[in-house]
């Protein structure tokens, strides 16, 4: 239970943190409404889209506490067997980082307005993602082969569920990310798609903690 209330009390305090940050804005997300047609005087920041981001994150880290404390609390029962966890999760763990860093320098681009910068990054962090889930399949396999299964492991069923449940919400973000990448093609300014980019980033930069918190969880069970 500590643990999950550590985890929720962490990624909470970011959130609020992210929420106080910004303003109320228009609309969720996704942000491509051209610069022009926003009243006058209004900053970049006053966009319900971070409103928006936010608010999905605190309900996925809402969720990610619900599971890990019932993952700790169902761990104290008997017929608990903890899993060896496949090494290929380092691997995938450092995967992630780079993709997260990726971003990061899409971002970076975006505020210079450097499109080709821009797009290489957002490429380079997508195949970086893509990597990853990969990488995760690969790591439900190596469970398998070592005989830990859904049905019959309490401790193997839940890394099943937790692993997912991440790359669900991975691949529901390179749905988001197709779409920015897609919109930078053929453009000389990243202009009114900086908002996305910085949107996706702070979306890789969460799921990133989300999951080292979940690795560090599942080495330490």
């Amino acid at each position: 239970m500590t643990w999950a209330l550590v985890f929720l009390a962490l990624i909470m305090a970011l959130v609020i943190g992210y929420l106080l940050s910004q303003t109320i804005n228009r609309q969720p997300w996704l942000a491509d409404d051209p610069l022009e047609n926003r009243p006058s005087g209004m900053p970049q920041s006053i966009l319900p889209s971070k409103l928006g981001l936010g608010v999905l994150l605190a309900v996925i880290t809402s969720m990610f506490g619900l599971f890990f404390s019932a993952y700790v609390q169902r761990m104290e029962l008997a017929d608990w067997s903890r899993v060896q966890e496949p090494s290929v999760l380092w691997i995938n763990t450092v995967v992630l980082v780079l993709a997260s860093i990726a971003m990061n320098q899409a971002l970076r681009g975006a505020r210079r307005d450097d499109v080709r910068a821009t797009r290489r990054a957002l490429i380079a962090a997508g195949v970086l993602s893509f990597a990853f889930l990969v990488g995760q399949l690969v790591a439900w396999g190596q469970l398998r082969d070592a005989g830990f299964y859904m049905r019959g492991n309490p401790a193997a069923a839940f890394f099943y569920l937790l692993t997912a449940i991440h790359g669900i919400h991975l691949v529901g973000g390179l749905w988001v990310w197709a779409r920015t990448s897609n919109r930078l093609r053929g453009v000389d300014k990243v202009g009114e798609f900086r908002l996305s980019v910085e949107l996706c980033t702070v979306y890789w930069h969460f799921l990133l903690l989300v999951w080292l918190f979940l690795f560090a969880l599942l080495l330490n069970t």
